[in-house]
Formats: structure tokens, C-alpha cells, sequence
């Protein structure tokens, strides 16, 4: 049912409200990688003025980015899918509209504090689970693939969690998602997010495959 799900979600990375939804994203996505940016660049400079040290500069420039690329693996993700949340509305309503409109006709809209109030979560979730696991994903570096597996099985939580929370609240007289269905939905997003280029799109194409969990199982079942 997962797979079939991603499937059927693929066409939505191309409908008009998802391209938007897409700019949207990424536009805000950077603002904030821009802001984290500007704020280690004048941590840096702070710091080489407080102590005397050298460098100038350059120095701090390519430091701030450096960390900014370190931050952005462990960001990114999270990121994302904190401002995916925000406009989630956006693109759950356009493929409910499409595939499910008995369901959209009944749909509770989230609004915008309520969907704030999820991307502040999955943001903070997302940071602090990743931070806590830190220590281990380095010791597992020397198994070679005990990294990604960890990194995987978490993030898969994770995901699954916040694709939950995007549709669900919409649809209180539904059952939710089941936590099995919800890892494995978590997985393939997870997966998404480690492709390059395909990564840009894996929040759209993760909100499309929440709605496609959430009705597409009870059509099936039905």
C-alpha cells in the first residue's frame, strides 16, 4: 500500500498548486539557511575580535559557510518539512480535490495558526531526536552502514509522524494512519530526502503520499 501511495503521488509533484507550493518551500527554506548564514558569519566575526585571532574576513566567510553546509545536512530535512507544513493545506486540498472530493467536500480546513503550531513541532522534534542520536550515528561510522540505518529507521519515525499530522487533523472521523503503515510512509520519504535533486521534492511529494495513505487504504479496503 506504501509503494502504491508514492506512486500515485508522483503525478502531484507536477500539478500548478504544487509547483507553487514547491517555490514557496524552497524560497523560505533558503531565507532561513540565509539567516542561519548571516548569524554564524557574525558569531564568527564576534568571536575573532573578542580573542584577537586572525584571519579576517575570509576566514570567517568560509567558516560560516562550512558550517552552514554541516548544518544543512542535519537541516535541511527538518526545514522543509517545518515549512511544508505551513502550506500543507495548499497541496492536501488539491489532491483530495482530484482524487478524493467526497473527502475534500468534508475536509476541516487546518488554518494557519494550527499548521504553525506543527511546523514549530516537527522542527523541534526533528532537531532534537537527530541531535540526542548524534553521538551514536559517530560511533556507528565505523560499521559502515550503522550511520544510515539509524539515520533511516529515526527519520522514518519522523516523517511519518508530521505526514500524519498533515492530513489527519483534516479528517477527525477518520482512523488515523496505523503506526506500521505510518514507518513505512516515513521510509520512503526519508529515502526521497537522501536522492539529490529529488530531495527539493520530497516534501510535496510526502504531503501527496500522506492523503494517498490515508484515503487510498480505506478505498482499497472498502
Amino acid at each position: 500500500m506504501v509503494l502504491t501511495a508514492a506512486f500515485r503521488a508522483f503525478p502531484t509533484i507536477f500539478h500548478p498548486a504544487a509547483l507553487r507550493l514547491l517555490l514557496k518551500t524552497l524560497a523560505l527554506t533558503l531565507l532561513i539557511f540565509a539567516l542561519l548564514g548571516t548569524g554564524l558569519w557574525w558569531a564568527f566575526h564576534a568571536v575573532r575580535l573578542h580573542f584577537g585571532w586572525g584571519g579576517g574576513g575570509f576566514a570567517e566567510a568560509v567558516a560560516a559557510v562550512l558550517a552552514v553546509v554541516a548544518a544543512g545536512w542535519l537541516l535541511f530535512r527538518a526545514t522543509a518539512m517545518a515549512t511544508m507544513s505551513l502550506f500543507a493545506d495548499d497541496i492536501v486540498m488539491a489532491v483530495e480535490r482530484d482524487r478524493y472530493p467526497e473527502a475534500a467536500a468534508a475536509a476541516r480546513p487546518m488554518g494557519m495558526a494550527r499548521s504553525l503550531r506543527f511546523a514549530l513541532a516537527s522542527m523541534g522534534r526533528t532537531i532534537g531526536w537527530n541531535l540526542l542520536a548524534l553521538p551514536a550515528y559517530v560511533l556507528l561510522l565505523v560499521t559502515g552502514v550503522g550511520t544510515i540505518a539509524l539515520f533511516l529507521a529515526l527519520n522514518a519515525y519522523l516523517l511519518g509522524r508530521d505526514m500524519a499530522d498533515m492530513v489527519e487533523p483534516r479528517h477527525p472521523a477518520l482512523p488515523p494512519i496505523p503506526r506500521g503503515s505510518r514507518w513505512l510512509m516515513g521510509l520512503v520519504s526519508a529515502l526521497l530526502f537522501l536522492i539529490p535533486l529529488v530531495n527539493l521534492l520530497a516534501p510535496i511529494w510526502s504531503a501527496a503520499m500522506a492523503v494517498h495513505m490515508l484515503h487510498g487504504a480505506r478505498r482499497t479496503t472498502a
